[in-house]
C-alpha cells in the first residue's frame, strides 16, 4: 500500500486518545471518543472516523461542550426507563455508562429505555446499538441533530438527518444492524463530497431559496432533503417528538440555535430502547431467535445481502491487516497532537 500508513486497531486508538487529551478532553470523554472514532475507521466508516476530530477540537474551542464532564447516572425515573446525565459532555462515555444498566433492566421488565440528556452528539449509532446485541438483545437509538433538513415539501431547513439504528443478536455471527438518517444522505457525506470537489446525485438538497442543488456548498448553505419523501419526513418527525421532546431535550431547530453554527457538534438528547427477545414472547412457540434466523436465511437464499455486512467485512479485515491511513490523514493526526486546539479556527 504505496503511500498509507497501517496501524493497528490500538495504535490508532492511542493517537486518537492523545490527540483529545491533548486538547483538554479528561480520560472518560477522550476515552470514549477515541473508540468510537477508532471503530469508525476499523469499520471504514470513514464519515465519522477521523474526519469527525476536527470539528470535536473546534466545539471544545468554542467552549460549546465541557471537556472535564463526567456522565452521572440518575435516579430512576421508572421501572423501564432509566437516564443518564451527560452533563454537557459527549454523548459517548454517556453511552458506555448507561447501556450495561439498560440491559440489566430490560433482563428483567422485557423492554426498557435509556434517555440520555445533554450530550454533544457527532457519531453514528450502530454503536449503541451493538452494545445492546453483545448483551444478547435487540436495540434501537435514536436522536436529532442540528436543523438541516426542510421536510417534505418544504423548502427550508427545519429537522435534523435524525439517525436511527437497530440491532438484532445473532449466536456465533455478527448481528443484524442498520443505522441510517433519515436524510437522503448523512450530512457528512456532502461535506466529503465538497471536500472532493464531486456534485451531489440530484434530489439530495436544495439551496438557501429553496431550489434544487447539486453543488455541496450550495447545499451546506440550504437545506438537505428527506429520503423517501414525506416517509422520511415523517420519520424525522418522529425522532424530533421522541427523542428531542419527549426525553426533554432539544429539538434539532433549538439545538442549532444554542450552537448557532452547523460546524460544531450539536448537543440534545438521545434515546436507546433494549429489548429482550426471549422475555416479550414467552409463552408463544417457537424461539424468537430461530425464527430471526430463518427470516435472514430467506432473505440471503434470495441473493440479497443483509445491512452492515459490508462494514462487518472492513472490520475483520483491519483487525486482521491493520488500518491504511493516507499521507493526508497521517499529517493531519500529527498536526492536531502537535497544536492541540490551536490546530482548529475559531474559539
Amino acid at each position: 500500500m504505496s503511500g498509507r500508513t497501517v496501524l493497528t486497531v490500538p495504535e490508532l486508538y492511542g493517537r486518537i486518545e492523545a490527540i483529545l487529551r491533548r486538547a483538554g478532553l479528561n480520560a472518560v470523554q477522550a476515552g470514549g471518543l477515541a473508540r468510537v472514532i477508532t471503530a469508525a475507521e476499523r469499520d471504514a466508516c470513514t464519515s465519522h472516523g477521523i474526519y469527525r476530530i476536527e470539528g470535536i477540537l473546534r466545539t471544545i474551542k468554542a467552549g460549546k461542550v465541557r471537556p472535564d464532564a463526567v456522565p452521572e447516572l440518575a435516579p430512576q425515573r421508572a421501572s423501564a426507563v432509566l437516564a443518564v446525565d451527560a452533563k454537557g459532555g459527549f454523548v459517548n462515555p454517556a453511552v458506555e455508562l448507561g447501556v450495561p444498566a439498560l440491559v440489566d433492566r430490560a433482563r428483567s421488565t422485557g423492554i426498557a429505555a435509556l434517555v440520555i440528556n445533554d450530550a454533544a452528539h457527532f457519531s453514528a449509532l450502530w454503536a449503541e446499538v451493538e452494545a445492546v446485541t453483545e448483551a444478547g438483545m435487540a436495540g434501537l437509538a435514536m436522536c436529532p441533530s442540528y436543523a438541516a433538513v426542510a421536510p417534505a415539501g418544504g423548502s427550508a431547513a427545519l429537522l435534523g438527518t435524525n439517525p436511527f439504528a437497530f440491532g438484532w443478536p445473532r449466536d456465533g455471527r455478527e448481528p443484524y444492524v442498520f443505522d441510517f438518517a433519515t436524510s437522503v444522505a448523512a450530512r457528512g457525506e456532502i461535506e466529503l463530497r465538497r471536500q472532493a470537489g464531486r456534485p451531489l446525485p440530484d434530489g439530495w438538497a436544495v439551496d438557501a431559496a429553496g431550489r434544487p442543488t447539486t453543488d455541496p456548498e450550495a447545499a451546506l448553505a440550504g437545506a438537505m432533503l428527506p429520503f423517501g419523501g414525506h416517509k422520511g419526513s415523517a420519520l424525522a418527525t418522529m425522532i424530533e417528538l421522541v427523542a428531542g421532546i419527549m426525553v426533554g431535550d432539544r429539538t434539532s431547530v433549538e439545538a442549532l440555535d444554542a450552537i448557532g453554527t452547523t460546524t460544531l457538534c450539536p448537543t440534545h438528547g438521545e434515546l436507546i430502547v433494549a429489548f429482550a427477545p426471549q422475555v416479550i414472547a414467552a409463552g408463544r412457540p417457537g424461539n424468537p431467535f430461530d425464527r430471526a434466523e430463518t427470516l435472514f436465511d430467506a432473505i440471503v437464499g434470495q441473493g440479497a445481502r443483509l445491512p452492515s455486512q459490508r462494514r462487518f467485512s472492513a472490520r475483520a479485515r483491519s483487525e486482521s491487516e491493520g488500518i491504511g491511513l493516507s499521507e493526508a490523514q497521517v499529517r493531519q493526526l500529527d498536526r492536531f497532537l502537535e497544536h492541540g486546539l490551536d490546530s482548529v479556527a475559531g474559539g
